[in-house]
């Protein structure tokens, strides 16, 4: 067991875990860039199928972290990775859980909960930009993309609708 990949995965993910503002999706662009990047555990088709992995499997959106855990370290990375996503956060929500409910309706708490509802929105966006990016989909991936989330935005669809759509002009304009 290599104890620096280790380290280097509880590096990753222990911070990380304090940005998880909006969940484990907003945090996605920093772990592809981690994982495939900075430390070379993974290339972006392996990344990409580890979060398509993470996204049809139940559970919470971080379980990527221990996906990509895994594929650095085995079981033991995996184990480090979880701990490092999971426990920091848990801890802060706890700690400050008794601090938000009394002060819940002053003037400043209600301002950082707007405040953080952007930056959690442009984080799921770079999320999304980085996912896009690494599938190498081309302008129809980015063009649908972009008209799927105007559609959802500004209508009633059914996502379920959008992504039919998308599969059938992927299928389209397959060679």
């Amino acid at each position: 067991m290599n104890v620096k990949i280790l380290l280097n995965i509880l590096g990753v993910f222990g911070p990380l875990s304090l940005l998880t503002v909006g969940g484990g999706q907003s945090v996605i662009a920093d772990v592809h860039r981690q994982a495939v990047d900075v430390y070379g555990w993974m290339s972006d088709a392996e990344f990409l199928n580890l979060y398509a992995l993470s996204r049809i499997i139940p559970g919470p959106g971080s379980l990527l972290a221990t996906l990509v855990g895994w594929q650095a370290a085995g079981l033991a990375g995996a184990l480090v990775a979880s701990v490092g996503i999971f426990i920091p956060s848990s801890v802060l929500v706890y700690a400050l859980a008794h601090v938000w409910a009394r002060f819940r309706h002053t003037p400043g708490l209600q301002a950082i909960e707007a405040g953080l509802v952007p930056v959690a929105a442009g984080m799921i966006l770079a999320a999304s930009c980085t996912i896009l990016r690494a599938a190498e989909g081309g302008v129809w991936a980015w063009g649908m993309a972009a008209v799927s989330t105007l559609a959802l935005m500004y209508t009633r669809i059914s996502p379920f609708v959008m992504l039919g759509i998308g599969a059938v002009l992927f299928l389209a304009v397959q060679p």
